[in-house]
């Protein structure tokens, strides 16, 4: 996979990012366009629960860019990436979102963060790798791991998080994910 992504130069993804309560009943979801170029430039365009929210990063200041609404571009807060408010999940933050960072989590799952409980099952076009690790971004809290790898791709295109016991906390899902499509420096720029 690491191979793969280091010829990516670019990538734009539909995420249904679904979060859970403590008995894996359905607690919230998101759902955006995600739009990556390397280095690490970063577009968020949100569909739900923030339609018209968009989210740059970084801005000219190394900082998250929000415009709240389309109807008043103008008005925009600019805030720490590693801002609470830029959570995508405990510990995590909107600049630590990028594939090439999944990437080399999954890989210290299976390494330096392993903690044991191995299981890969193949299908015709996927690949599940099943695996109880620590958090990387909540160092000290066992999290079981399902990644789900695209074999027509070898790119990862879904993330499921468990407890140790077994309970659902988030989902992600990257539908329609194409890569290498050209972006632009335009997208990313400050309205």
């Amino acid at each position: 996979m690491q191979a793969i992504y280091s010829g990516v130069e670019d990538y734009q993804a539909h995420l249904v990012i679904a979060g859970f309560g403590k008995d894996s009943s359905f607690a919230v979801t998101h759902k955006l366009t995600y739009t990556f170029k390397k280095p690490n430039r970063i577009r968020v365009d949100f569909e739900f629960p923030h339609p018209g929210m968009t989210i740059i990063y970084p801005d000219q200041d190394n900082k998250a860019m929000i415009r709240l609404s389309k109807r008043f571009p103008s008005f925009a807060l600019h805030l720490d990436p590693g801002s609470s408010l830029l959570e995508i999940s405990p510990g995590q933050h909107i600049h630590q979102t990028d594939l090439g960072l999944l990437i080399r989590n999954i890989s210290h799952s299976l390494t330096d963060m392993f903690l044991g409980e191995l299981d890969v099952d193949e299908y015709q076009n996927a690949m599940n790798i099943r695996v109880l690790s620590d958090n990387p971004f909540r160092k000290g809290a066992p999290t079981r791991y399902v990644f789900t790898i695209d074999k027509r791709i070898w790119l990862p295109v879904a993330v499921e998080e468990f407890t140790p016991d077994g309970i659902l906390k988030r989902r992600v899902l990257y539908e329609n994910l194409t890569i290498n499509r050209g972006v632009q420096d335009a997208v990313f720029d400050v309205w």
